[in-house]
């Protein structure tokens, strides 16, 4: 098990941007799903940042609004318990300015005790963070706290030095919490239990066994609620040097010493360590047709809303395994999905007529996840004939299940103080290295139909075999479901419109 330093009785959260859409969107249900679930300290308080000059009153009813549009309904949980502990600091946030907040978390510290846990949320735009942190260390609020930022941590290899430095100037390491939702996933959490809890996979978890890996999170979602933000970052800032490559390194990490927060973080950092940088040959960038006609894209945006690359790590058990990305928006359809793609029999009396396709490991993060597994099986019968089934296992049909969604999940552990799902910036920053050429010799942007699955080019990409969720060859297999994510559960960190 993690290990985790000591939760406390109390404890004070600042939620600089509270009035932003991802506050709105993820980090309020979050709070308010946690006081469902009874997570949440035995005494706390809420505290919204942002710059206008909002009543506690005001910011109350506004969490009232934000629930009610997103859930879970105000009606469904303990509002009225809940809405107490709401307070609002108005007036920015800086070195230079605290507005109202150290009057507000003082007011807080009186009523809660000097002993309360302070946990800043930045849920910010990244061009933020640095005045944030600064101001934390200059108006006392870093010492003893407990600091939280949203990804992209960073847009750019510079930029994510500079905040790296005055993160470091500020805070120790083990009070940094830098979140990646995907790694608070019910399904990403069971790639490990799966694999070390169980021989049957463990030990087959290797090249000889394995012979490619999907990363696959295609969306149907548009970016006209954050123009602004997308048309600086793109699908490959966005998705894949965040998300997919700590999705990759979940799958490929070599196993830790124990599952404790620094020997999680010691392995996942050592495999990404040893991600080869991307060749600009293995990579497809595509834009949906209508991009530049948002408003907030510039008319020459050669963004990418679309990005395809193979990814190779180079250690023993990975070696020549290609690992295959894919993510974009306006796509045909929108998944989550991992699938370990296993070799079929070399040798027996069925190697030859083994479906190529015949046992693929997929764990699906969408929702509260589920685990499934295609088999060859003969097909009932009077002839003996293969065929091909799968077998699922829901997590939310676990024995005494009660998943919790990805925010939930990692807040809860920030609480904890467990970092074992959080990200380092050692790992960080070899993902800039990792994306390198194609930052310095980007693919020529190609376009493609709203709808559809992407340039064409993204299909040879992944030959053999094609795109699991989409290829035609594909699509009667039941590992094409009937999934989509939805809005609440896709990507949408919309940092552009956060208020700090």
């Amino acid at each position: 098990m993690a290990e985790k330093t000591s939760g406390s009785d109390a404890a004070v959260f600042v939620l600089f941007g509270a009035t932003g859409d991802l506050a709105k969107r993820m980090v309020l249900p979050a709070f308010f799903q946690l006081a469902q679930h009874g997570l949440l300290p035995k005494q706390w308080r809420l505290i919204g940042n942002g710059r206008g000059d909002v009543s506690h009153e005001d910011f109350t009813q506004h969490v009232f609004d934000v629930l009610t549009e997103f859930g879970p309904k105000p009606e469904d949980g303990p509002w009225d318990e809940f809405s107490k502990n709401l307070r609002f600091a108005g007036g920015g946030f800086d070195a230079s300015n605290p507005g109202s907040l150290l009057d507000v978390i003082g007011e807080a510290k009186s009523d809660l005790g000097e002993g309360a846990q302070l946990i800043h949320y930045l849920a910010i735009p990244p061009s933020a963070f640095i005045s944030i942190t600064e101001g934390l260390g200059e108006h006392g609020l870093a010492e003893g706290s407990r600091v939280v930022y949203e990804k992209p941590y960073g847009t750019s290899p510079d930029n994510f030095r500079k905040l790296n430095e005055a993160v470091q100037k500020v805070l120790d390491e083990k009070q940094v919490f830098r979140i990646d939702h995907f790694l608070g996933k019910e399904a990403t959490q069971n790639i490990h239990t799966l694999r070390f809890g169980n021989s049957v996979f463990g030990d087959v978890w290797n090249r000889d066994h394995i012979r490619a890996v999907q990363i696959d999170v295609p969306e149907t979602l548009d970016i006209a609620d954050r123009a602004e933000f997308y048309d600086e970052t793109g699908a490959l800032l966005d998705m894949i040097v965040t998300h997919l490559f700590q999705l990759a390194a979940e799958i490929a990490l070599e196993p830790p010493l124990s599952m404790k927060a620094d020997d999680m973080q010691d392995a996942r950092n050592a495999i990404i360590a040893a991600f080869r940088p991307i060749s600009p040959d293995d990579a497809v960038f595509g834009q949906f047709e209508g991009y530049t006609d948002t408003e907030g894209v510039a008319d020459d945006s050669t963004m990418d809303t679309f990005v395809a690359a193979k990814l190779f790590i180079d250690t023993d058990r990975w070696r020549d395994v290609p690992f295959l990305l894919r993510t974009g928006k306006q796509l045909a359809r929108g998944g989550q999905r991992i699938s370990v793609i296993f070799e079929k029999p070399h040798t027996g009396p069925l190697s030859h007529d083994t479906p190529v396709l015949g046992n693929v490991l997929t764990f699906d993060l969408e929702g509260s996840g589920s685990i499934d597994m295609r088999v060859v099986v003969k097909r009932p019968g009077a002839e003996f004939e293969l065929a091909t089934d799968i077998a699922r296992l829901p997590l939310s049909a676990v024995e005494d299940a009660d998943p919790l969604p990805p925010y939930v999940k990692l807040i809860n552990d920030i609480i904890e103080g467990d970092r074992s799902l959080f990200t380092r910036p050692d790992g960080l920053e070899h993902t800039w290295e990792v994306i390198g050429p194609l930052l310095d010799n980007p693919p020529q942007i190609q376009p493609y139909e709203r709808g559809s699955w992407g340039p064409g080019a993204a299909t040879a990409l992944a030959a053999p075999d094609g795109w699991l969720l989409g290829d035609t060859h594909n699509e009667d297999g039941p590992l094409d479901g009937e999934g989509e994510a939805d809005a609440a559960d896709a990507d949408t960190d919309l940092n552009d419109s956060a208020e700090n």
